[in-house]
């Protein structure tokens, strides 16, 4: 009874201290995450009410449970902001029921992964990173949230509840942030992982198993302690490792029957460079399959090379790129593609305009379930001219000459 009165006592001093949608300290276990509420409680608080002053398209409420109708959402327990540990990394954890209802026959699971990660998730981690982001005990962030889902069974709509999670490591957090538009933002968050129901969305598999292989990391508000325990940085606990040269030869034995076959069945409109064949490089710490092909534009004077890379995109490389990825049924490993072309000219023999579009592969995913434009597979990919990275606006540039 002594005891249980010492709780009270302490649960409701953390009341007077901490908001609704914040976990007290004094409820959480674990003596270094609860060091970590205890010392970011300002900072949490921060957090709840800047996510509080954004408008979601539908309603949005923090909640310890998912899977709650709106009605008893209302009168349910909301404190859900607080530290806890995924996969052995500390991260911040937000989690909250969104009263979106999507219909499953006019949007597949990766569409409506990517609308929640998008409308949800992305203003939700806008709000908590900056506060968060120079806090070495923490080696990320984690977002969970459940919307609804409408399907036609016999005749009858049924509505059940999906639940989409997000976790960003903290080094891509500030990418993250310093995201000017859109596309960059979707780029920056590929560098996460994403769930629906507790499996990897598709197209994110190889983020996932990061995160499952990363060494474990104990939490720790103590600068000391956090370095002494991992001396290496964030980034290298919560990111793969650069593909050796001997893990990349393996991947390209393990993948040469189907790249001869992709190879021979596409090079009448791929035009691949016969002395080039597919090959896995190293590209940002992951594998990407390089695909060398050569491009003649439809017009003999295209202009200024950013013309010259739109048109080689819209006319060539974007017809590629389902016909690629439907050849690619077994994605295992396979962090992205890069398109590798050689660009020239109506009626041009001589010089070539050496272009890559490295496209990671959650954005491939994306433009191949219509998901995206093609700009904004442009906007998530690294489009290089001559070794050199641009941005390109397709539009723009094959209008201008």
């Amino acid at each position: 009874m002594h005891r249980n009165k010492i709780l009270a006592v302490l649960l409701a001093a953390g009341a007077t201290w901490t908001s609704a949608q914040v976990l007290a300290p004094a409820e959480i276990r674990d003596p270094n995450l609860r060091e970590l509420q205890q010392k970011h409680l300002p900072d949490l608080e921060k957090i709840r009410a800047e996510i509080a002053r954004h408008r979601f398209p539908y309603h949005f409420y923090f909640s310890r449970k998912l899977d709650l109708s709106e009605e008893q959402q209302r009168g349910a327990d909301q404190r859900s902001i607080r530290f806890d540990t995924f996969h052995n990394q500390t991260v911040l954890e937000i989690t909250g029921n969104y009263y979106a209802s999507y219909s499953a026959s006019l949007m597949d699971t990766p569409e409506r992964a990517r609308r929640t990660l998008m409308d949800v998730v992305a203003p939700i981690l806008q709000a908590a990173v900056p506060p968060m982001q120079d806090e070495i005990a923490i080696q990320g962030f984690a977002v969970e949230v459940s919307h609804h889902v409408r399907r036609q069974m016999l005749g009858v709509t049924i509505e059940g509840v999906e639940h989409i999670a997000f976790l960003l490591p903290r080094s891509a957090a500030r990418t993250f942030l310093s995201a000017a538009t859109p596309g960059e933002q979707e780029t920056a968050l590929m560098h996460g992982a994403l769930y629906v129901n507790a499996s990897p969305a598709p197209g994110w598999e190889n983020q996932a198993q990061a995160w499952t292989e990363a060494p474990a990391v104990p939490a720790s508000s103590s600068p000391v302690a956090a370095v002494s325990a991992t001396p290496a940085p964030p980034a290298v606990a919560l990111r793969s490792l650069a593909p050796t040269r001997e893990t990349l030869r393996q991947k390209q034995a393990s993948y040469q029957p189907t790249l001869d076959t992709l190879v021979r069945e596409l090079d009448k409109d791929a035009h691949f460079v016969a002395y080039a064949p597919p090959a896995f490089i190293a590209f940002r710490d992951g594998a990407y399959l390089q695909l060398s092909v050569s491009t003649t534009l439809e017009e003999a004077q295209p202009g200024s090379r950013y013309r010259a890379a739109a048109l080689a995109f819209d006319e060539h490389i974007s017809h590629l790129i389902r016909p690629v990825l439907s050849r690619l049924k077994d994605r295992a490993g396979l962090d992205g593609v890069d398109f590798s072309t050689a660009v020239r000219a109506a009626g041009e023999n001589a010089s070539a305009l050496a272009i890559e579009f490295i496209f990671p592969w959650p954005a491939l995913v994306c433009y191949e379930k219509y998901d995206c434009t093609g700009q904004q597979l442009v906007d998530q990919g690294f489009i290089l001219i001559n070794g050199e990275r641009i941005s390109l606006d397709l539009q723009s540039a094959e209008a201008a000459r």
